[in-house]
């Protein structure tokens, strides 16, 4: 019985050695590192301005409260946001990359509902996807759903990319940092 045991042992111990030495040709996820700095307060700072991540602020920290970064670099999330700011929002989803409207009229007898994913964060025509239902009601019971391609969802996604592409340009000309080098007098 305890050769057993200890035959049970060895091959447990050699199948977790085996699993765990190597990813098996797969490729695992990370980083390239000639492309991130090896400093780890250099990498997170990259991170956030990419917006791959968030922050969590030291200054409210033991306050009830936390203040949070999580969506305010990326610039495709913020261009969509402003640009469908008169509507009001069921769902606004970050980490899912979705946002979604409720139903808008101005006449009470057309409903128009909004709904935005995102597929990439680049900021380039097919980053968003874009749906636009409508709602027609006769009076309050009797109400027709439907979708409809039309011109505002293009009008709608060019107006994105524009504000987007103008806030990534505002983002790179506040974080330019020209290099000065050392010894050169300045």
């Amino acid at each position: 019985m305890s050769k057993y045991i200890f035959k049970c042992a060895i091959l447990c111990f050699l199948a977790i050695f085996t699993l765990n030495s190597c990813s098996g040709g797969l490729k695992l996820p990370g980083g390239d590192a000639k492309k991130n700095p090896p400093d780890p307060r250099k990498r997170v700072e990259k991170n956030l301005e990419e917006g791959r991540g968030f922050r969590l602020s030291t200054q409210n920290l033991g306050k009830n409260g936390t203040s949070f970064e999580f969506a305010s670099s990326n610039e495709l999330w913020r261009a969509s946001l402003d640009t469908i700011d008169f509507m009001p929002l069921v769902s606004a989803n970050y980490s899912g990359g979705i946002i979604i409207t409720d139903w808008y009229s101005e006449d009470q007898k057309e409903f128009v509902k909004i709904t935005l994913r995102f597929l990439t964060n680049e900021i380039r025509a097919d980053a968003i996807n874009i749906k636009i239902f409508y709602k027609t009601c006769v009076d309050v019971t009797s109400c027709s759903f439907f979708e409809k391609k039309s011109d505002l969802e293009e009008e709608l996604k060019k107006e994105i990319l524009k504000r987007a592409a103008i806030y990534q340009k505002q983002n790179k000309d506040k974080n330019f940092k020209p290099y000065s080098y050392p010894g050169l007098g300045e």
